[in-house]
């Protein structure tokens, strides 16, 4: 059975959250991924990277499973109506609905994730409750037909994991092999318990730009949602 995948490509994009799945979906046999965006004009990722979409909301083919990338573009697309709209008809018609990293922001704005098991890149972790999740501290969490990763190199086990739900463990490992993905890092600073105090900081330092876009995007919200309250209340 042929399946398609399909991928939001989006400037700013981190790279390695879109390419890490499309590698391991694109090997799967007889699969077909789909790069999707609003035209198919090349967009930069975050390091500064092409990439080319290869369908457009409009004529985007129907999709097995759509999936959400993160990066720092990801805080456009959180006021992105065109952006919302496409991934909440989607959802409805796919068998899973996924994201890596914090693409699960996307999701969470699209109304996706009320009541849902979630996860994200540790630095967007406390972000999930604002859209009504219920966040996870895990690599990888299904909930339903949710399926939501963590960081960037998370993608790579998501997509794995995905392939064994969608086509066998037998074909996941083909996949696993053929792609020798058999990770042995040399350092022991991956997550925020292994890291050192100081190589953490410097992290959340370099992360902080972005960070501080979403802090004040949902501290408006906020206030947008209390104003409103107080107007039903007053009326």
């Amino acid at each position: 059975m042929s399946l398609r995948f399909g991928i939001l490509v989006f400037p700013n994009v981190q790279q390695l959250d879109l390419t890490g799945p499309y590698e391991v979906m694109a090997t799967v046999k007889g699969a077909e991924v789909e790069l999707i965006w609003k035209d198919r004009n090349p967009v930069m990722s975050s390091t500064r990277l092409s990439l080319t979409p290869t369908a457009t909301f409009e004529d985007c083919p129907p999709l097995d499973v759509l999936c959400i990338p993160g990066g720092g573009g990801v805080n456009a697309l959180l006021e992105d109506k065109a952006v919302l709209d496409f991934v909440w008809e989607r959802a409805a018609q796919a068998r899973y609905i996924t994201s890596v990293c914090s693409g699960a922001l996307v999701l969470g704005a699209a109304g996706l994730l009320k009541g849902k098991r979630a996860t994200t890149h540790w630095y967007a972790h406390d972000f999930l409750e604002e859209f009504g999740a219920i966040p996870v501290d895990a690599r990888i969490v299904e909930d339903g037909k949710l399926i939501t990763a963590g960081g960037v190199t998370s993608g790579i086990d998501f997509g794995l994991a995905l392939v064994a739900r969608l086509h066998g463990q037998a074909e996941a490992e083909i996949v696993q092999l053929s792609l020798e993905y058999a990770p042995a890092p040399p350092f022991r600073s991956g997550t925020p318990a292994e890291a050192s105090p100081s190589v953490l900081a410097e992290a959340k330092e370099r992360l902080s730009g972005s960070r501080r876009v979403r802090e004040e995007m949902f501290a408006r919200w906020r206030e947008q949602r209390a104003a409103a309250a107080s107007a039903r209340i007053r009326a």
